[in-house]
């Protein structure tokens, strides 16, 4: 029997696996229990789709070769590549899935053996709103700082764009205790155990938070004495939300007044209360400033900093954090180190033994855009992750994959992205390696291997050494070792906002709860004395309602909205081939009100076309009478031509550089 972690989101429910079986293992997060996907995690060990030798495509099929063979072939051409059009010729595109030890090594090589700064990773498409607002306010990003089970003793829980009693479900035995109140456009499984339920208009949620901050300070439930000794910038933010007073609040989201009032009443005067955001308000073209909107409705309270109450980000990748802190960002250097930093490069630079490093590079979208593109990337390596069906505007990432002259996929099955790819590199999953992962409080956890991989099948960090070797660095500068791996990162860490120097593979064997930054000690709670700011004083952040950036109009007169359900994970690649978690959830749908079906002209069960400006999706209609009139919803977990993002808008968010996942303009037709 082997103590490990799931291998699906970041709540890393501890498990056992004996026999090529798991059980579900005690641990603070997860309590003993897991959800339908991790009971099932185990069959794809043994799934027959399972890849087991690398493919090179030659006369326009994928063909098996050698691992020689085809680590030459990646080499060759971007050395090629490289030589012709420069180091930026390449891209990188790595996962928030990838262990600790994965993010750090990949973003080495991409910035010391192949000189890119074409590095960005899916991460980008999850987290980068929440903690661009998290610095912003808190001057230190840890999507939450204080531990899970922190909310056991909370009387009231806010909960904005999440939907953890299906994406998370051991998650929701933490909230029993409190008065839930969720925000969310649909009425979710989460919602349904909600005290209250507030359902706006999708990309409405800034202005439902400006409302409740404007009703906080009229209702008189302004912490003063908090609001005077640990922040600063509260008259700029008030100045906004002064204007945003309930009924105007109504009029924009559809939330009644009387609700708005009760949902700050209840947080106000509960006996400790949190403020917890999701992807539903996060992914949107003003996500950075809505989740900076309900830290100020946070701040406003006084909960952030305080034992018993607080504000936090439930990281959705299972190293949703650790995957942003270690360097395979565009903007990031291991540690949470900003590119741009001259003493963090210096810092680096000298763990890593070299003179200089690349600038930051182009962000995910935009990395992706560029492909194939003049001035662009002609390579792009891709390690854990599938953006064929997880990008936005997915037909033309399609069309910007196929443009290129080299793409190469490093997968564990031939998802949809590495069925297009001109190399295919088999690698290990989660039970067959070990590593760390860090989950969403901050907590670093190791998953150790378990089970031997397929003959055949080498893990990515032999990968990175073995094209790092062929480009002729110095083979020790690329272990294959993970605890090789992650005594280096502490080094590259240290002194950084997400300081690991004093964590070690001894320390987690022994069970030890270490919550960065760790030099000596662990901090499970961030923040009690000061915030990261020099001043140690929180930021309130000015900001205002811009609505979504595609409005409805006669053409498309309805809002799309995407989001994951029970049974799949991300894009869909592994749990789809697990057979029963495909025979419960086996195709796209759309939810719609039966009004609004009717009015198109479609049934329960039809299959309908939802059309947008970009693309059309087929999908199975499932009539809700709780969805509003004006809105659809897709899961996102499916290939083909039910991929919700052939639907949704690549518009970013000006500082996160998150796409607007979340709403965008459709109509519906019979198909």
């Amino acid at each position: 029997m082997t103590d490990t972690h799931c291998p699906y989101c970041a709540l890393q429910c501890a498990m056992s696996i004996t026999g090529g079986k798991v059980s579900p293992r005690e641990f603070p997060t997860n309590r003993g229990g897991l959800c339908q996907k991790g009971w099932t995690a185990a069959e794809l060990l043994t799934s027959p789709a399972r890849l087991t030798t690398p493919l090179v495509r030659r006369d326009g099929e994928l063909r098996p070769a050698t691992w020689d063979e085809a680590l030459d072939v990646v080499a060759d051409g971007l050395r090629r590549l490289r030589a012709e059009h420069g180091p930026d010729a390449v891209g990188v595109f790595g996962g928030g899935g990838l262990t600790n030890e994965k993010s750090y090594l990949l973003g080495k090589f991409a910035r010391v053996a192949l000189g890119t700064s074409q590095i960005d990773y899916n991460g980008r498409f999850c987290m980068s709103s929440a903690a661009a607002a998290g610095n912003r306010a808190f001057g230190l990003d840890r999507g939450m700082p204080f531990p899970v089970t922190d909310l056991d003793g909370a009387g009231a829980v806010l909960l904005v764009g999440g939907n953890p009693a299906e994406t998370m479900p051991p998650f929701v035995q933490h909230l029993r205790g409190a008065e839930l109140i969720v925000v969310d456009p649909r009425r979710t499984a989460t919602a349904e155990l909600a005290t209250l339920h507030l359902q706006p208009a999708p990309g409405t949620d800034l202005a439902l938070a400006l409302g409740l901050l404007h009703v906080a300070v009229a209702d008189g439930y302004l912490d003063e004495d908090y609001r005077r000794e640990r922040t600063t910038g509260f008259d700029a933010a008030w100045r906004i939300a002064a204007s945003w007073w309930p009924e105007r609040v109504e009029r924009v989201t559809g939330v009644p007044v009387a609700d708005q009032r009760a949902a700050v009443r209840v947080l106000a005067e509960a006996r400790g209360a949190y403020v917890l955001t999701g992807r539903g308000t996060e992914q949107h073209a003003s996500g950075s400033d809505t989740v900076s909107a309900w830290i100020n409705l946070a701040l406003a309270l006084g909960l952030p900093g305080r034992e018993g109450s607080g504000y936090g980000c439930l990281t959705g990748q299972g190293n949703g954090q650790g995957g942003r802190e270690h360097g395979q960002k565009a903007d990031q250097l291991p540690g949470y180190r900003k590119i741009d930093d001259p003493l963090a490069r210096e810092h680096v630079q000298k763990v890593w033994g070299v003179d200089e490093l690349p600038g930051p590079g182009r962000s995910a979208y935009e990395l992706l855009d560029a492909l194939g593109q003049p001035g662009g990337p002609k390579a792009l390596l891709v390690f854990g992750s599938n953006v064929v069906v997880s990008a936005p505007r997915a037909a033309h990432v399609a069309d910007r994959l196929a443009a290129l002259d080299l793409l190469v996929v490093a997968d564990l099955v031939l998802s949809e992205t590495a069925a297009l790819a001109d190399v295919v590199l088999p690698v290990t999953q989660w039970a067959e390696e070990s590593g760390t992962m860090t989950n969403l409080e901050g907590r670093v956890l190791l998953r150790q291997r378990a089970v031997a991989p397929p003959e055949g099948v080498r893990s990515d960090l032999d990968v990175l050494h073995g094209l790092a070797v062929r480009f002729g660095q110095p083979a020790e500068r690329f272990p294959t070792e993970p605890e090789v791996v992650f005594e280096e990162l502490r080094e590259a860490s240290r002194g950084g906002l997400a300081d690991y120097s004093g964590v070690s593979y001894e320390r987690l064997r022994r069970g030890e709860a270490l919550h960065w930054p760790v030099v000596v000690d662990s901090t499970p709670r961030l923040f009690l004395d000061r915030f990261a700011h020099p001043d140690g004083r929180a930021r309130f952040v000015p900001v205002d309602h811009r609505g979504p950036a595609e409005l409805p109009d006669a053409e498309y007169p309805l809002q799309a909205t995407t989001g994951r359900v029970l049974r799949h994970y991300q894009s869909g690649a592994q749990t789809r081939l697990v057979r029963e978690l495909a025979e419960a959830e086996p195709e796209t749908y759309v939810e719609v009100h039966p009004d609004t079906a009717t009015r198109a002209g479609l049934a329960e069960g039809q299959l309908s076309a939802v059309v947008s400006r970009r693309g059309r999706t087929v999908a199975r209609v499932r009539c809700v009478p709780s969805m509003r009139l004006d809105v659809v919803f897709l899961p996102f977990h499916f290939p083909g031509e039910g991929r919700a993002n052939l639907l949704t808008n690549p518009v970013l968010d000006p500082t996160s550089r998150m796409p607007e996942f979340k709403v965008c303009a459709v109509r519906l037709e019979p198909v």
